[in-house]
């Protein structure tokens, strides 16, 4: 699969998100990645189901990748889809019962995803790999934009692989925290084939060349 680029408007001038997400899509970005936070599941408040919204009627058209970082999860799954979600992730420890999570996210027309902080067990994965349309793994802990990325992501990043590649299925598998072009390469190395990244393009002066550079990485990797 084609490997996308997906920009964490976290890391964007809220004022001018319109034109920052414009930018970064003219730039070269396939993806537009929301970082939802409730300041309950992690410690931090950020953006909610308008914003979505407000930048479908801004005009985008590209997929808008939403991982949520919020508990309980079933609740704002819908007002996300509706509000022009592509893909909805969530942690399996934000849902009581991740199965039924999953079958919500797709009913409501959109892909989904289950997201792996640095401290979860693959073994969430086990029976419900075979549902999913993407996994995220964290490599840093969840909460705040502009962390380091942790190295021993990069083992668990080879184990997911290794999984999705057993079930013959096309699975996304992205990776979110502390990317830049220094570590892009070895991600996607290991194996993963969407990037999120936030600081390293949204705090760069030019938005082209960045991506530009990461994709030159990526590309030196696989």
């Amino acid at each position: 699969m084609k490997p996308i680029i997906a920009p964490s408007i976290l890391s964007a001038n809220f004022a001018k998100l319109g034109e920052e997400v414009d930018a970064v899509l003219a730039a070269g970005a396939d993806w537009v990645h929301f970082d939802v936070m409730d300041n309950h599941y992690v410690p931090n408040l950020t953006i909610g189901p308008l914003v979505c919204e407000a930048l479908r009627k801004h005009g985008v058209t590209a997929p808008i990748d939403v991982h949520l970082m919020v508990k309980p999860v079933d609740r704002i799954v819908p007002d996300f889809a509706k509000a022009g979600a592509s893909l909805i992730s969530f942690h399996p420890e934000a849902s009581e019962h991740i199965d039924r999570t999953i079958g919500l996210i797709h009913d409501s027309g959109c892909q989904a995803g289950l997201v792996l902080n640095p401290a979860t067990p693959l073994h969430v994965l086990d029976h419900v790999l075979d549902k999913l349309d993407l996994v995220l793994i964290m490599s840093v802990n969840p909460g705040f934009g502009g962390q380091s990325f942790i190295p021993q992501a990069l083992d668990k990043i080879r184990l997911v692989r290794e999984r999705i590649r057993d079930t013959g299925r096309l699975i996304r598998l992205e990776v979110d925290g502390g990317i830049k072009i220094d570590n892009i390469g070895a991600v996607a190395e290991a194996g993963a084939d969407a990037f999120v990244a936030g600081s390293a393009i949204f705090g760069a002066g030019d938005y082209a060349d960045t991506i530009r550079r990461m994709r030159d990485e990526i590309a030196k990797a696989v």
